[in-house]
C-alpha cells in the first residue's frame, strides 16, 4: 500500500450543507445501484461475463438474487437482455451494458483504485485498459479542465456556487 496516500488527510470540513438525500444525485444513485450485487453484476458484464450461469457460478448468488438483480438492471436502463443462441443450442439470453450502464465506468474504475489503494498489499489482476492496450485511470477535474486533489474537493450548494459567480 502506497504510505503517502495514508498519510493524506483532507482539510476539516467547516460546514455542513443540508441539502436532503432526495436532492442530492450521489444519494439517489447510490439508492439505485448501490446494491453490492448489482455492482458485482456490472463487473461480471465489464469482464465480458455475459450469460446467467456464469455470472451465478462467479459470484455464487443465489438464482433469485440474480434473476431480481438482473431484471432491476434492465429496468433501471443499466443493462439490455439480448437473445443469443449458440450453435445446436437453445435460445438463451446474454447482457449486454448499455450506454447508461457504460457510463458508470468511470465510478467503478475510481472504486477499483480505492480498492487497489486502501484494500490490499497487492494490486488486482484486473487492469482497465484503453483500445491500445494502455493503463486507464481515473482522475477529478474541476469544471476548467484543472486536476483536482480529494482533499480540494468539498460539498457545496448550487445556490452558493451561484452566489459566488454573482
Amino acid at each position: 500500500m502506497d504510505e503517502t496516500k495514508k498519510a493524506e488527510t483532507a482539510p476539516p470540513v467547516d460546514r455542513v450543507i443540508d441539502v436532503p438525500p432526495s436532492e442530492c444525485s450521489l444519494a439517489r444513485a447510490i439508492g439505485e445501484i448501490g446494491d453490492a450485487w448489482t455492482l458485482l453484476i456490472l463487473r461480471e458484464v465489464i469482464c465480458g461475463v455475459t450469460r446467467f450461469e456464469k455470472m451465478q457460478e462467479d459470484l455464487g448468488i443465489s438464482r433469485a438474487v440474480l434473476s431480481d438483480r438482473l431484471q432491476k438492471s434492465v429496468e433501471f436502463g443499466l443493462l439490455e437482455k439480448v437473445e443469443h443462441r449458440e450453435p445446436g443450442q437453445r435460445m438463451r439470453h446474454r447482457y449486454a451494458l448499455t450506454a447508461k450502464g457504460r457510463a458508470l465506468l468511470p465510478a467503478l474504475l475510481a472504486l477499483r483504485q480505492w480498492a487497489d489503494d486502501f484494500l490490499r498489499d497487492e494490486p488486482s489482476r484486473t487492469v482497465f485498459c484503453d483500445k491500445d492496450m494502455s493503463r486507464v485511470t481515473v482522475l477529478i477535474t474541476n469544471e476548467a479542465g484543472k486536476q483536482t486533489s480529494v482533499n480540494d474537493v468539498i460539498a457545496t450548494t448550487v445556490d452558493d456556487i451561484d452566489a459566488r459567480s454573482e
